[in-house]
């Protein structure tokens, strides 16, 4: 698609919740608070002709590196919420990406993004082959009190999950889903934490694609302050979680 007619450089859009996002008790649930993110970013790059139907011309993607979530609040069910999007830095392969989420103007979730592009049919990162210059970029404008960062692995983690990937774990890209990483992981903390939203901030790291009857394990390290969690084929680490707890 080309350039629409509306495209801004900084998008806010604006969606309901509904009660098939939320938890029992009536908030939405961390992995669909991503999925709403992720969706505003793909908003984004549909109006600025990098979307992944665009990209797919070229057998390139948009795939997700690493994710840093800060949230003050969650909205419940029948809130309208408005997330704003802006890119911080976008170049051959690689860009950082800013989400806020408000609602009645009130800030009360941030994201920061790293996002690379993805050759679908090599599996494997390249430059993006579309122009992007008419983005203009935001490299001091920041969603977040910290940016994303390298999450170290404690070697003394507990085994806690056995997972074999199956086609409903799969995206468009043909690999598990990065929401579907945080979902398996969350099913392993307890829930009133969850329910109580006691999760202040938490990062992502995607490091290896997982793809149809792999078969991982999912680590768990927990400490007062935070929780880590990895997922393992074999020897190699394809994913890191840390949850942040509120004091």
């Amino acid at each position: 698609m080309p350039i629409a007619p509306n495209f801004t450089s900084i998008l806010s859009k604006d969606w309901e919740i509904n009660f098939t996002q939320c938890t029992p008790s009536g908030y939405l649930k961390y992995t669909d608070l991503c999925n709403i993110l992720q969706l505003t970013a793909a908003a984004h790059s549909e109006v600025g002709g990098i979307s992944f139907y665009d990209m797919q011309e070229f057998h390139q993607a948009w795939v997700l590196s690493r994710m840093r979530v800060e949230v003050n609040a969650l909205p419940k069910s029948g809130d309208i919420v408005t997330v704003t999007t802006w890119i911080n830095s976008l170049e051959n392969s690689r860009s950082v990406r800013a989400l806020e989420m408000h609602v009645n103007g009130k800030k009360i979730v941030g994201s920061e993004t790293y996002w690379a592009v993805f050759n679908t049919q090599l599996r494997r990162p390249e430059a993006l082959a579309l122009p992007y210059e008419h983005f203009e970029l935001f490299p001091d404008k920041r969603a977040t009190t910290e940016g994303f960062s390298k999450i170290n692995i404690n070697h003394e983690k507990e085994f806690v999950f056995e997972k074999t990937v199956y086609l409903s774990d799969l995206d468009i890209v043909n690999h598990v889903n990065n929401v579907k990483y945080l979902e398996w992981c969350l099913d392993h903390v307890e829930p009133k934490k969850i329910l109580k939203q006691q999760v202040e901030s938490f990062e992502m790291n995607f490091m290896k694609e997982l793809s149809l009857k792999d078969t991982v394990e999912i680590h768990e390290n927990d400490e007062e302050e935070s929780s880590r969690f990895s997922i393992t084929k074999g020897e190699k680490t394809c994913f890191a979680l840390q949850l942040n707890w509120k004091k």
